[in-house]
């Protein structure tokens, strides 16, 4: 059974910092891509990071110079760390990893920027 485990969201002020993780497990296919999506309320899930099995990332421009995603491929962990958060930034954030045969998501880590 696939399994994504994340861990690592919360409240924090803006302008703190962040890092929440994803761990894959039950996975048998090679994973090429790694991802975070996020859903504030009212709002579609939309595209946060993701880096390719080669390690190239690529970012929302909400997002860049302030979230930097990384991966252990050996581990199947995921890290986004997400620093200068604002209020706006306020989700839930979704771990996504497409394999060679399909997408899987996580069940979803909460975070939310307030003072």
């Amino acid at each position: 059974q696939v399994q994504l485990a994340e861990s690592g969201g919360g409240l924090v002020q803006p302008g703190g910092s962040l890092r929440p993780s994803c761990a894959a497990s039950g996975l048998y296919a090679r994973i090429d891509i790694w991802g975070w999506y996020r859903q504030a309320p009212g709002k579609q899930r939309e595209l946060v990071a993701e880096v390719t099995s080669r390690n190239s990332p690529d970012y929302a421009d909400f997002v860049k110079g302030r979230f930097s995603i990384s991966k252990d491929s050996n581990r199947n962990i995921v890290t986004l760390q997400m620093d200068s958060l604002k209020p706006e930034d306020t989700a839930v954030y979704y771990c996504y990893v497409k394999t060679t045969i399909r997408g899987y998501w996580g069940q979803g880590t909460q975070v939310t920027i307030s003072s």
